[in-house]
């Protein structure tokens, strides 16, 4: 068989073959690892939805800042327009990622989790029912002929033992005739032992060649029991490879984009949005909106009148308020620009306003919101309702300029309900003002 004795050496060289004694227990921890396969797929799956979900949220994130800083900064006309249509790019893309997020978990997720719970059964003393059927399965297969190996290898130690021995008597007669001090009586001592062990060797290979020819007879038995077994385990493990394979293929399909119908008209509506920005149509809306295309009230003369009077005094004081109303054009004047916070958009950071303004200067185009941009979505407003101390549950890096950035057990000022997204505004205890996670807080009570 497949074990053999070298003599030089005296130990048993085992081959590691299926057929040896014990080693079908590869074949059986195989069903334990199909079980954890099963796991490490859907854990495999569950951390690729947190990521679709993750990157779902980013794209909506970012599309709701950018959008609302395009359309309050000074990008007009169809350009606008094209630009938006990247954010309404990203919220569409958005649902699709969220959809595939869905349907891993809902869908392949449970599959797995179902057929995992279909094919293995615990045992109330620990593993599994079909493990241990594995197992008895093939010891009781293998238990006959591992007995007689048990048998031929015993035999074959007495054999061995036997040619050995008899080496010896032979060394020891072979140097006793060299030795003229040993008499007649101590060499047929000697000859007699040389006798003993050959008719010792003679018997015990005997005896290792009837219990060797005995687990021959047995091994054909030996080899069907043990293939049936092996089978069992193979159909086993057969299910379950053709099952991951389908669930793979599903997986594929969710994680493929490009086949949804939804996801390539995304990008058509885009194109079609970039490429309707016409640059001439643009500045002709400019000209006529903010240029020289503008209705002008210019100066005539007015005869003085009580009414017209009062009207200027009014105006003057609104004026020094609160700024000049022009046909409908709202401008501020010094004091509400000092007391605007300091955080805007780069484009107001570079606008210079006059310090006086008059009734002159009606239709004036960058007095308008809507061209210089004044409503800044990232800007602290300090006009907050009910505020609420909460402590921070866990660490949180803001990743934008508006964001707080705090640590677990941080405590902080809440001014601003939850909006829609899950974000608050809040105030930490040096002052800076921003954006945080809701759920990354709790009220302390």
């Amino acid at each position: 068989m497949s074990v053999a004795y070298d003599d030089s050496v005296g130990v048993e060289v085992s081959s590691d073959s299926f057929w040896e004694v014990g080693n079908y227990k590869r074949t059986v921890k195989r069903i334990d690892d199909g079980y954890r396969l099963c796991s490490d797929l859907m854990n495999c799956l569950h951390e690729r939805a947190r990521i679709e979900k993750a990157y779902a949220q980013q794209l909506t994130e970012w599309a709701r800042r950018w959008r609302q800083l395009v359309e309050k900064g000074p990008q007009y006309g169809t350009v606008e327009k094209a630009w938006i249509a990247l954010m309404s790019e990203a919220e569409r893309v958005s649902e699709l990622h969220l959809e595939v997020k869905a349907a891993l978990m809902n869908e392949d997720f449970e599959k797995i989790k179902n057929w995992q719970k279909d094919a293995f059964h615990k045992q109330m003393m620990g593993g599994f029912k079909e493990t241990k059927e594995a197992e008895d399965s093939f010891r009781k297969a293998q238990k006959p002929w591992a007995k007689k190996l048990k048998e031929v290898e015993a035999a074959k130690k007495a054999h061995h033992a036997a040619c050995k021995e008899e080496k010896l008597a032979i060394s020891r007669e072979a140097n006793s005739k060299a030795d003229p001090s040993l008499n007649p009586e101590q060499l047929k001592k000697l000859q007699d032992k040389v006798e003993k062990c050959k008719q010792d060797v003679l018997k015990t290979k005997e005896k290792y060649e009837k219990s060797l020819k005995e687990l021959d007879q047995g091994t054909p038995q030996y080899m069907e029991n043990m293939e049936q077994v092996f089978e069992q385990c193979q159909q086993f493990e057969e299910k379950r490879l053709r099952f991951f394979r389908e669930v793979l293929l599903e997986v594929q399909k969710h994680l493929d984009l490009s086949n949804v119908a939804g996801y390539k008209a995304i990008y058509r509506d885009l194109e079609q949005n970039i490429k309707a920005a016409d640059a001439v149509e643009d500045l002709r809306w400019f000209r006529a909106n903010h240029g020289p295309g503008m209705a002008m009230n210019w100066p005539q003369f007015e005869e003085w009148s009580a009414d017209l009077n009062r009207t200027l005094s009014r105006r003057e004081k609104k004026k020094a308020s609160d700024g000049v109303t022009l046909t409908g054009i709202s401008q501020t004047g010094d004091h509400a620009l000092q007391s605007k916070p300091s955080s805007v958009s780069s484009y107001e950071k570079t606008q210079s306003y006059p310090a006086d303004w008059s009734d002159d200067e009606s239709n004036n185009p960058f007095s308008s919101t809507d061209a210089n941009g004044d409503s800044n979505p990232f800007d602290e407003d300090t006009t907050s309702g009910t505020e609420v101390r909460v402590r921070a549950l866990y660490d949180y890096e803001g990743q934008e300029h508006d964001e707080l950035s705090f640590k677990a057990g941080d405590e902080l000022t809440k001014i601003e309900d939850e909006d829609e997204q899950g974000w608050c505004k809040g105030r930490l205890d040096s002052g800076q003002v921003g954006l945080y996670p809701a759920n990354y807080v709790e009220a302390i009570q």
